[in-house]
């Protein structure tokens, strides 16, 4: 039913960080939860739908964990009947709305620990704060459901054994923290909008759960000019994903995309998030850039390619990295001439860490495409194809190499 649907949506997160919080244990916060939406199944389309849905969700799960704790004897560390107590007194939302944001940041924080690695962050905050299934987490990552569950598995055994706290890091650990948490929700947009899969439901999906993720760690963190321009930069690039991938399943080039159809709301808030992150030290505020210029050009003709050079210099400056250099050279042809953007991409041409990516070769047909030598950039194009992982790109290199024999 649509309205469970929605309520899990935006109950899931904050009820699990509740429950999570007081329990101190995630995989009884993660079970309770569960069981209450199970019920909400049962009930709602019986009683309707509550005035309050995630109260009576929270207060569900409060009464599942309840019960789990009452069949375990001692907690390690407290009294069972201290337990219970503070869990009755605590996640009880009215009254407290702050707490319910306090606890989904330290759950942003915990799933996004250090020393946990990248591929569990991912999986644990997809299933934590964002809810999706293991099955679903496999389908969005590329792998098994055996190998999503033992991610999931091992990274709570690393917080339980490892004592990581659920809370947000004092003061003078945020500046070394906060990356990893802005680190993961951008992983989140980014296994759905960079996808190898090819456009589907979930992916579209976890788009969506990223952008709502940076949403919330801007309102959890008003004063992080870092998490504005996180924001900015995935509400700027979703704002295009509907022209993304034309309907035979081929990427469409930004200068072919139809801009009338870019959600110009999506547009206007992420220029105003990008106003508020002004300043920011990290790497999201030049990417940002670069897409708030995309978005706002009236026309590809009319791009502003001085100021995206000059944002990737940033960008270089604060994270070198062999992707960036490729498309700046690729920027500076349009700004320079295509001679200078392929001189520009000689010098990243041979990084071994792009020796198996399609981007330097597929950059270079471009360019040499644009500059008039078809016979060169069909050779670029076919090498890049043998390099290409999706399905979208696949047809749209196929489709140029066509356009390149004709």
């Amino acid at each position: 039913m649509a309205n469970l649907d929605s309520v899990f949506r935006r109950e899931w997160g904050p009820a699990v960080a509740a429950l999570a919080r007081w329990s101190g244990d995630l995989t009884v916060a993660e079970d309770a939860v569960q069981e209450a939406f199970a019920e909400a199944l049962r009930a709602w389309p019986r009683d309707g739908v509550p005035e309050n849905p995630g109260g009576w969700v929270v207060a569900v799960a409060r009464n599942r964990a309840l019960d789990r704790l009452r069949r375990e004897s001692v907690r390690p560390g407290k009294e069972l009947a201290a337990v219970v107590d503070d869990i009755r007194a605590r996640t009880d939302r009215p009254g407290i709305p702050h707490r319910v944001r306090d606890d989904e940041l330290r759950m942003m924080f915990t799933c996004a620990h250090p020393a946990l690695d990248r591929a569990s962050q991912l999986a644990l905050t997809l299933r934590l704060i964002s809810g999706l299934t293991v099955a679903e987490i496999a389908r969005a990552l590329l792998v098994s459901e055996a190998a999503v569950g033992q991610r999931i598995t091992r990274a709570k055994n690393k917080i339980r054994h490892a004592n990581i706290p659920l809370r947000v890091p004092p003061a003078e650990l945020l500046p070394e923290r906060t990356p990893h948490v802005l680190g993961c929700i951008y992983s989140v947009f980014t296994e759905g909008y960079w996808s190898t899969a090819g456009p589907s439901a979930i992916r579209d999906e976890l788009c969506d759960e990223g952008v709502r993720l940076a949403g919330e760690v801007c309102a959890l963190m008003p004063d992080s000019r870092d998490a504005h321009a996180l924001a900015a930069l995935v509400l700027l690039h979703d704002s295009r994903r509907a022209t993304r991938v034309d309907g035979d399943g081929a990427l469409v080039p930004l200068d072919e995309q139809d801009r009338s159809r870019w959600d110009r709301g999506r547009i206007a808030t992420g220029v105003q998030r990008l106003a508020l992150a002004a300043g920011a030290d990290g790497p999201y505020l030049p990417q940002a850039v670069i897409a708030a210029i995309h978005a706002t050009a009236a026309s590809w003709e009319e791009t502003d390619w001085a100021t995206i050079c000059a944002a990737y210099d940033r960008l270089l400056q604060i994270a070198d990295s062999p992707i960036a250099r490729a498309n700046r050279a690729l920027a500076i042809g349009f700004r320079d001439g295509f001679p200078a953007g392929l001189a520009a991409l000689d010098g990243v041409a041979d990084d071994p860490r792009l020796a198996r990516s399609s981007t330097v070769p597929s950059i270079r047909a471009d360019l040499l495409r644009r500059a008039g030598r078809r016979s060169e950039a069909l050779r670029w194009y076919e090498t890049a194809l043998a390099h290409a992982g999706s399905d979208p790109a696949r047809a749209f290199l196929a489709r140029r190499i066509t356009e390149c024999s004709a």
